[in-house]
């Protein structure tokens, strides 16, 4: 089982239950799933540019991504429906607590100059989206190999009716909020 499994089964939930007052404990807010998406904005130029993402997300996730198409032709991008633009993972289980695990204990405390995630990112319905600049602060990445520095979305979905309940959780999970 996932470390950080054990800790959400162990700690969290009865924490949560304590402060929301629950009395069952499947209604206490979980994690449901992580969604990492990488827009890849030249790929409608060069259509290549998409496999360095794909590589890069599947190396940080152990996952292969999907290839995301655009939904609408917009002319002022040079975009046509159904042109391939980015690419996405959607984890759940335990590769989600894994990546999680990792996110918050290694990946984040190797950003420079960092002092915490945002907490104002959440959505009014108890998911949360954390923004990178690079790819390469993930340890999997390998410097030399890489074409470009692109950026992320990574987006936790909770069960979590509020985001109150929603920051609780993932600050229980050791998400490292601003003050």
């Amino acid at each position: 089982m996932a470390r950080l499994k054990e800790k959400y089964l162990k700690e969290t939930q009865p924490a949560l239950k304590e402060k929301f007052g629950y009395k069952n404990t499947m209604e206490v807010p979980k994690l449901e799933k992580v969604i990492i998406n990488m827009g890849v904005g030249e790929a409608t130029q060069n259509p290549k540019a998409l496999d360095g993402a794909v590589e890069d997300l599947t190396a940080i996730t152990g996952q292969k991504p999907v290839i995301t198409k655009a939904k609408k032709s917009v002319a002022a991008f040079k975009l046509r429906e159904g042109t391939p633009i980015g690419c996405k993972v959607t984890l759940r289980g335990d590769k989600m607590y894994e990546f999680v695990d990792r996110l918050v204990n290694v990946t984040l405390p190797r950003v420079r100059d960092f002092n915490g995630v945002s907490p104002k990112a959440f959505d009014g319905r108890g998911n949360y989206t954390l923004g990178m600049k690079e790819q390469l602060i993930f340890p999997e990445i390998d410097y030399d190999k890489v074409d470009k520095v692109r950026g992320m979305d990574i987006v936790f979905v909770t069960s979590a009716k509020s985001d109150e309940e929603s920051r609780e959780l993932l600050r229980l999970m050791g998400m490292p909020f601003r003050q």
